[in-house]
């Protein structure tokens, strides 16, 4: 029996629907992702952290929930006299004009920024948020302007009263303070440690913790006035924070000096310096920041050195970086910090 012409005709049409309609998700799932990161990095800066003289102390990134109004971590600026933030993509830094507030137990700071024209980011509901959900953590790792990665919640533990998010969206220094959003784009928590000596174990603040910080935004206080001098334990306690003290940076040395001030060969730029280890325990994957000085004292330029191997307690390991030539020409001071290790267990 021959098949009328309409019936073959619905046939294929109702074919190529099925088809269209299998191949949809994978497109708007995809396109859905893109509009996310296209909607919320704007929002999100860097944190550059210094001393009273001006050496850079810590880098972080932070994120604006209302206009001139900028969360991050605390951990990010305790200590420091001075800072500035940049925001992703761009190059104007605007200075850090003061705190609004502090939550020490939970590792959160609301600072004054001026954002003309920046986008701000919904703050969600951090409550709503459930183990399986997909979650994106936005941040500037290793100084990694602008990274955007995905993750899930893995667990959501319990301290006492409070709660905070366990997510494998990777989180590395630099990357403190940054948001962690939802598929909506909702900041549901502030990234904030990963474990030491886990394997993606991070967390997260979840983002209930904000809002009572932003009910009294009417002055700010000065940023060297902010330390922490509560007794009062941080949830973080031991989630990969620690102090730096006990690995010493010195003895910078260039692989291709320059006589007269004249550039000697196209290697000049490459550098290595010592990081000696007086703690008692062996420690590895540094993370060093190097910033170069003029005779006025003013940095010029900085060089973030990863270190993945092992310094033995009580020895040193020569380390090596890169710079644009210029700044060996015209650096006359070198100081060396090193922000973050893991200890060898």
């Amino acid at each position: 029996m021959k098949i009328p012409r309409f019936v073959e005709n619905m046939f294929f049409v109702g074919l190529a629907v099925a088809m269209l309609l299998f191949a949809l998700p994978e497109a708007s799932t995809c396109q859905t992702t893109r509009d996310l990161a296209k909607s919320v990095m704007p929002s999100v800066c860097m944190l550059v952290m210094q001393d009273s003289n001006g050496q850079a102390i810590s880098l972080g990134s932070g994120f604006v929930v209302k206009n001139g109004v900028i969360v991050t971590n605390l951990h990010v600026i305790t200590g420091a006299e001075r800072g500035h933030v940049k925001f992703i993509g761009q190059t104007t830094k605007l200075r850090i004009a003061g705190v609004f507030a502090v939550d020490a137990a939970r590792d959160l700071a609301i600072l004054s920024v001026p954002t003309p024209g920046v986008p701000v980011i919904q703050l969600g509901d951090s409550e709503a948020i459930a183990v399986g959900d997909a979650v994106y953590a936005i941040g500037n790792p290793q100084g990694l302007e602008g990274t955007f990665s995905q993750g899930i919640v893995s667990s959501i533990r319990t301290f006492g009263a409070d709660k905070i998010l366990q997510i494998t969206a990777p989180i590395s220094p630099g990357s403190s303070g940054g948001p962690v959003v939802n598929a909506a784009g909702q900041v549901i928590g502030v990234a904030a440690a990963t474990l030491q000596g886990g394997q993606n174990l991070n967390f997260a603040i979840p983002s209930r913790y904000i809002r009572p910080l932003l009910s009294n935004l009417n002055t700010a206080s000065p940023l060297s006035g902010n330390r922490i001098t509560t007794n009062q334990q941080s949830l973080l306690s031991g989630f990969g924070r620690k102090s730096t003290e006990g690995l010493v940076g010195d003895q910078l040395t260039w692989e291709m000096p320059i006589f007269y001030n004249v550039p000697i060969s196209g290697m000049n730029g490459k550098f290595s310096f010592s990081i000696r280890n007086t703690l008692n325990d062996a420690v590895r994957d540094l993370y060093c920041l190097v910033i170069f000085y003029d005779g006025n004292d003013t940095p010029i330029d900085v060089a973030q050195v990863t270190y993945r191997g092992v310094i033995p307690a009580g020895l040193a390991k020569r380390l090596n970086g890169i710079v644009d030539g210029s700044v060996q020409q015209l650096a006359r001071k070198v100081s060396v910090r090193v922000l973050d290790f893991q200890v060898v267990e």
